[in-house]
Order: structure tokens, then sequence, then C-alpha cells
């Protein structure tokens, strides 16, 4: 005989960007973070010089996991080159950045 198992899973211990999956990918790939607590957050995706590509997320979030999804196209709903971008992920309270990191990721065509 089996017994229900109740599982209940609060926020994250601390804020985290994770590695995307697949990587390298084609045509999309997934972005995983975590938050710890409610926040403004901004994620966005870079090219090799820096330039902002897309934005992907802008908006205040509540606590948990998080995940997005980015098809490799721009804000002009373009593809982009096959190539090395970053995204980057900035949280804030308030004028106050409480968490910003960035990671790597390859297109290939």
């Amino acid at each position: 005989m089996s017994h229900p198992v109740s599982v209940k899973v609060g926020p994250p211990a601390a804020f985290a960007l994770d590695q995307n999956f697949p990587n390298p990918f084609n045509p999309s790939t997934a972005i995983r973070y975590e938050l710890p607590k409610t926040g403004a957050v901004k994620l966005s995706v870079y090219n090799i010089l820096g330039q902002e590509v897309v934005t992907l997320v802008e908006a205040h979030q509540t606590a948990g996991f998080h995940t997005i999804v980015w098809n490799g196209l721009n804000e002009s709903k373009q593809r982009v080159a096959s190539g090395v971008y970053f995204y980057r992920i900035t949280v804030r309270d308030g004028d106050r950045v409480e968490f910003a990191t960035a990671r790597k990721m390859l297109l290939l065509k």
C-alpha cells in the first residue's frame, strides 16, 4: 500500500543564473534563473561587441524558479548570426542592485 507524498518547495536560498540548455544551441535555448525574493528583473542577450540584441525579461517577478526560452531572434524578430552571445541578469530592489551576473552561450547554425 502506498501513501501520498506531499512536498512543499519554497523559494531558492540564493540568486542564481544557470547555464543555458542546450549549449551550443540551434534554434532555441532555455535560460533558468532563481530568485530568493521578489524583485525587478531584467534579462538581456548581448553580442560579442557588447551590444544588446534582445531583452527577454523586464518585469517585477516573484521569488522562485523561472525559465525563459530564447528563440535566436533579435528585437526586430530577425534571426541572429551564429556566434558567441552573452546573457545578463540584473535584479533590483528599488534603486539597489540585489544581483547581477552574466554567462556565455553559443549559437551554431
